[in-house]
């Protein structure tokens, strides 16, 4: 059985292009819907190119934090991956 973290990273890798989920999403697909905290610090200590973070956002449509280069940078990586944000 995989850890949480594990299970969190593996289902943010899934995320296509373009799309976006909650840290709260994140959280019931892996098995504690009330872990949304821990998914998003899961995601601020990220630094794997493979599990692209910056498509988890904040359940009131937020973009949250980006531990590569800030909230800024997250929403131009989501512009130009097509995201309605």
């Amino acid at each position: 059985m995989p850890t949480f973290t594990t299970a969190v990273k593996d289902i943010v890798r899934a995320i296509p292009k373009g799309a976006v989920v909650t840290y709260g999403e994140v959280a019931a697909v892996a098995g504690n819907p009330k872990a949304a905290r821990a998914v998003a610090n899961i995601m601020a200590h990220n630094y794997d190119p493979d599990v692209p973070c910056h498509r988890v956002i904040r359940t009131d449509g937020g973009l949250g934090g980006y531990s590569r280069g800030g909230v800024a940078r997250k929403c131009a990586i989501l512009l130009s991956e097509g995201a309605s944000i």
